[in-house]
């Protein structure tokens, strides 16, 4: 799937503006999966305001990272793995089998969120569910215009979940003074301590910008061809409000369980071993669990969406012809659905386990960008003049990520044996 674009002539200028769109949201509906659902649903039933503080970590690592990624990917016009063995002749394809595998993992998650969702939103089997959206993701990767068809369906779900959030918070009244000061001043509930916070951050950080996620709006950029140095304030720009976007909907998320909790206490049970669903449920009644359903359904395909392209991204080049990758979008999809309904672990701990995973892959791969930034600006770059403030605050956050990513480690192997 390469867009060619035109550079000259009246229609460039809002070409790129739909480009551009299109790769941020793209980024966005990537970070606000049904895995971020969980996330955030879970860990918000577990240390109540307090994970506001968690959210703002997790947004400023996200800014940090998604600038320097879409920096340089963007200026070079090249995608990570390409850049990689630029750096070092194989390093390119280490990252890309590492990515790769964190793909999958994800995407069987990210499927077996669809099939939830479309079990609590029509009632039907969830593993059929789950059946019926990959086939609408390849429907959408097999069409013709597949770059415009992906553009839109994941502008449009990313205003649809904007909206369903934002009515849950609304309606469930949170103690939003609370969850203000608890963001910069948080109080760990008894019980908790300092590990098992930045282990759900690690994970949050992972679910949202960690793995393919990374490079998942960077990489529809470069398709789209509006890369390079005359685009780089544009790039930046677009990477930021990628964040936000995906930001806003998790801190509406995070309000709507808050306030579920602080009204009612205890929440619901329901047969969907979900946190959100079980909020739902509470604040809305049956309807509630429609209305769960579509959000986690939308938060489902469209990440689905996003790790398929950006998977496959990794596996080919810019020179893979769109035949070729629009078959292999579907090979990617018959793979994780087979997954999926061959294994056994719950959803729940899967989605958990995909973010703490992606968290601890997140510092490998951000290594290769920043190694491209520092020392190869000449050669990668076109000689751009990299800001170097962006520069050592990428830096800053890359030494958190290693370091909280090998405190995740411990805890995935817990999840695991727990799940």
């Amino acid at each position: 799937m390469t867009d060619s674009t035109e550079k000259k002539g009246p229609t460039f200028a809002a070409t790129r503006r739909t480009a551009m769109l299109g790769a941020m949201f793209l980024m966005a509906v990537s970070a606000v999966g049904p895995g971020f659902i969980t996330q955030t649903s879970e860990f918000t039933m577990q240390f109540g305001a307090a994970f506001a503080c968690a959210i703002l970590i997790s947004v400023i690592v996200d800014i940090a990272i998604q600038m320097n990624v879409w920096r340089t990917l963007g200026v070079s016009g090249l995608y990570a793995q390409e850049l990689g063995n630029r750096l070092l002749p194989g390093l390119g394809w280490a990252l890309a089998a590492l990515i790769f595998f964190g793909g999958i993992v994800f995407n069987v998650g990210n499927i077996a969120g669809a099939g939830l969702g479309m079990n609590a939103m029509l009632g039907i089997n969830a593993e059929l569910g789950g059946v019926i959206s990959v086939a609408i993701a390849m429907a959408i990767f097999l069409s013709k215009k597949a770059g415009v068809a992906l553009d839109r369906v994941v502008v449009v779900c990313g205003a649809v979940l904007i909206l369903l959030m934002g009515y849950m918070a609304f309606t469930t009244n949170p103690p939003v003074g609370q969850a203000l000061t608890e963001t910069v001043a948080p109080v760990l509930p008894e019980g908790e301590n300092i590990n098992t916070f930045f282990f759900a951050v690690t994970t949050l950080i992972g679910g949202t910008v960690g793995g393919y996620i990374t490079y998942a709006g960077a990489h529809r950029l470069i398709a789209s061809g509006h890369t390079g140095r005359e685009n780089a304030q544009q790039i930046g720009r677009t990477s930021v409000m990628g964040i936000i976007v995906a930001s806003v909907i998790r801190y509406l998320l995070f309000l709507a369980i808050l306030g579920a909790i602080t009204a009612y206490g205890t929440l619901q049970s329901t047969d969907y071993d979900n946190v959100a669903a079980s909020a739902f449920l509470t604040v809305l009644g049956e309807w509630g669990l429609r209305v769960f359903g579509i959000a986690f359904w939308i938060a489902a395909i469209t990440s689905i969406l996003g790790a398929t392209y950006t998977s496959v991204s990794f596996i080919t080049t810019q020179k893979t012809s769109p035949r070729v990758r629009a078959w292999m979008f579907a090979g990617f999809l018959v793979l994780t659905c087979g997954v999926y309904l061959s294994l056994g672990q719950a959803p729940q701990t899967l989605l958990i386990m995909a973010g703490a995973f992606n968290g601890v892959v997140l510092p490998l791969g951000f290594a290769v960008i920043l190694a491209a930034a520092w020392f190869k600006q000449s050669s990668l770059l076109g000689g751009y003049r990299y800001p170097k403030w962006l520069l050592v605050s990428g830096t800053v956050v890359w030494l958190l990520t290693i370091y909280m990513g090998a405190n995740s480690l411990t805890g995935l192997a817990e999840l695991w044996q727990g799940g």
